[in-house]
């Protein structure tokens, strides 16, 4: 992705303008920055130099690395571990990594076992504590990424833990799907690097978030691989969302079918794992797309089929379902309905289940 593109999609998840972001770098770093020249980067027709890409990754919160299009081993080690310390106390994190360092870490094996109990409690557990977990995790396997394979276990979980950041705060959530790719490539496993990037195509598409960014990690995604999977599905679902979201609706349809053949070959019976994509979970996914499409039959139909087959463990998703007819009300019209018909059912989810996804889908409905 050209950089311009990334710093108007990271300004845009901060919900600022571009004279708002060349405000914050004058004041910060004393320049006299000026909105036209912001527009020139976000147009490419001239790039930050190096000290700019420095104001740029401190007023935006993003890691210089990113901006720079490289994250090296080193670079992962130090950022990382610097974003990941907010939610835990610095002390038990700091005691977790030397630990792990001495005792040598978890095997592969006990990894995979670890990320496959954090696939299934996702779908239950709230943004807060996902993110407390993962980044414990994330300290541990710092200390083992002389293995390639810990590179697969690291892209994955930092996946998990970039979707604990978005809303007001997208533009960590961007950088960390950004160097979740990258370290999926670290890895030489074109299954996972496939997977990373679908799954946060579809992340930020559905929540309509950074759609550029979606764009461009589902693009990379299907140029890597077009063989049908759970990671080529979410691509092609995060950019049919993409589509949606920008009112393109011929794209947006083409890609659902597209997304239904790979399904069809793909799709997965495993039911409560974020890794998976089970029959109820693509009509989740259908369902907000013809919601924002204003196919309302269509859309109904899709929830209905979900809810046959959706776990009574995942309450959650249920919410999500009945949040799309919110979208529905508001997009035929009726705003004041669809945010009644949002709020109720959002209130009737305990707030310990709340996930940022669900807060996110009630500020669309509410405009």
């Amino acid at each position: 992705m050209a950089i311009g593109c990334l710093i108007k999609d990271l300004r845009e998840a901060r919900g600022w303008s571009q004279g708002r972001l060349a405000s914050q770098v004058n004041q910060v770093f004393g320049t006299s920055l000026t909105r036209e020249y912001i527009s020139r980067w976000e147009r490419c027709q001239v790039a930050p130099g190096p000290f700019y890409l420095r104001c740029l990754s401190a007023v935006l919160d993003v890691p210089l690395a990113v901006l720079e299009g490289e994250v090296k081993r080193r670079t992962f080690l130090s950022e990382a571990a610097a974003t990941a310390i907010a939610p835990v106390v610095a002390s038990d994190l700091l005691a977790t990594g030397f630990a792990s360092r001495l005792r040598g870490g978890p095997s592969t094996d006990g990894w995979e076992e670890k990320l496959a109990t954090y696939g299934t409690e996702y779908m239950s557990l709230g943004a807060a504590e996902i993110q407390r977990r993962i980044a414990g995790e994330l300290v541990v396997v710092q200390q083992q990424l002389d293995d390639p394979r810990l590179w697969s276990v690291a892209s994955r979980l930092m996946m998990l833990y970039a979707k604990t950041f978005p809303g007001s705060d997208g533009s960590k959530a961007v950088s960390w799907y950004r160097m979740a790719a990258q370290a999926a490539d670290e890895s030489g496993d074109g299954q996972v690097r496939v997977w990373v990037r679908g799954r946060a195509a579809i992340a930020l598409g559905y929540e309509g978030a950074s759609l550029g960014v979606a764009d461009m990690l589902a693009d990379q995604a299907m140029a890597i691989s077009d063989k049908p999977s759970l990671g080529l599905l979410n691509a092609i679902m995060g950019k049919a969302h993409a589509a949606a979201v920008r009112g393109n609706r011929g794209s947006a349809l083409s890609l659902l079918e597209e997304a239904q053949r790979v399904f069809d070959a793909s799709g997965s019976y495993e039911q409560t794992s974020d890794y998976a994509v089970p029959w109820w979970r693509m009509n989740v996914f259908t369902s907000l797309l013809l919601a924002r499409l204003g196919e309302e039959k269509r859309a109904v139909e899709a929830q209905d089929a979900a809810r046959k087959e959706l776990p009574e463990a995942l309450p959650r998703f249920a919410t999500h379902l009945e949040m799309h007819r919110g979208v529905m009300l508001a997009r035929a019209g009726d705003r004041d309905g669809g945010v009644a018909y949002a709020r109720t059912a959002l209130d009737r989810l305990p707030p310990e289940k709340h996930s940022l996804t669900l807060r996110m889908l009630m500020q669309e409905v509410s405009g």
